[in-house]
């Protein structure tokens, strides 16, 4: 314990200082033993990465702080030192630190989200016959802006277009589809459209090899819905088994779009 006099020369605020680092130094002692047993490379092999990161970068910042501590008393300015390019790494070290530590106490948030405007633009792009007052629509939606319509008003009530509307809607349904299948199998003169062109077999091959006939599953019903009711379009899904046993998925329009 530092004790000063009337006649020292050293201030009484410094002497306190000092006393208060001796202090501090004593119970660093003590805790910091206890400390360097959980530094054993078993014990730390046991701890999560998060835990055992924060773990050894409390053991650097100490060490690091008693070392500044050790060139202050000795008249070093730990800047002047060629330990300042090390403090400022572990400072760096430091944030990146506090960030993981901040998001493992996040609540967990979604990772993926939809931009429905993106894929509401998408949509108005591949109907080319919407009406004006529809494209006017598709673009309030792709900017964010919300219909003025009351939805409990509405919930009761269908919209009603003309017979020529929905024709043309459904057409550009149906060419939209076709269009997506020739660019990606080519023309296809059969009536079943998608990524595998099918070679039915004639009956007499089927009675002289039964082994190589082609049976058809049910097909499923699939609607994609637009950002109305009335732009929908019905594609139907099949499933064929030859007879190794391999399944192959076809696509293809509804005749009554």
């Amino acid at each position: 314990m530092v004790k000063g006099s009337e006649s020292s020369a050293v201030p009484e605020p410094v002497v306190d200082a000092a006393n208060t680092t001796l202090s501090n130094l004593q119970q660093l002692r003590t805790h910091f033993n206890d400390f360097l047993s959980l530094s054993d490379p078993q014990t730390l092999s046991q701890m999560p990465p998060l835990q055992r990161a924060h773990t050894l970068f409390i053991l650097t910042k100490i060490t690091s702080t008693l070392l500044a501590l050790n060139l202050r008393c000795s008249g070093v300015h730990p800047d002047d030192h060629p330990i300042k390019s090390e403090l400022d790494r572990l400072n760096l070290y430091e944030d990146k630190l506090g960030r993981l530590l901040d998001l493992s106490k996040a609540p967990l948030r979604p990772s993926t989200t939809l931009n429905y405007q993106a894929a509401t633009r998408f949509i108005e792009h591949s109907l080319p016959d919407l009406t004006s007052e529809q494209r006017e629509n598709m673009r309030n939606i792709s900017r964010g802006e919300r219909s003025k319509t009351n939805h409990l008003g509405r919930a009761g009530q269908k919209r009603k277009y003309q017979s020529s509307e929905k024709q043309s809607v459904k057409a550009a349904a149906k060419d939209f589809l076709e269009k997506a299948a020739r660019e990606l199998l080519g023309d296809n003169s059969g009536s079943v459209k998608g990524p595998l062109q099918v070679d039915m077999l004639d009956d007499d091959d089927n009675d002289d090899d039964d082994e190589q006939s082609i049976c058809h599953h049910p097909t499923m019903h699939y609607t994609i819905a637009f950002w109305d009711r009335s732009l929908c379009a019905t594609v139907i899904s099949g499933l064929i088994y030859d007879w190794r046993g391999n399944i192959s998925l076809v696509l293809y329009t509804d005749s009554n779009l």
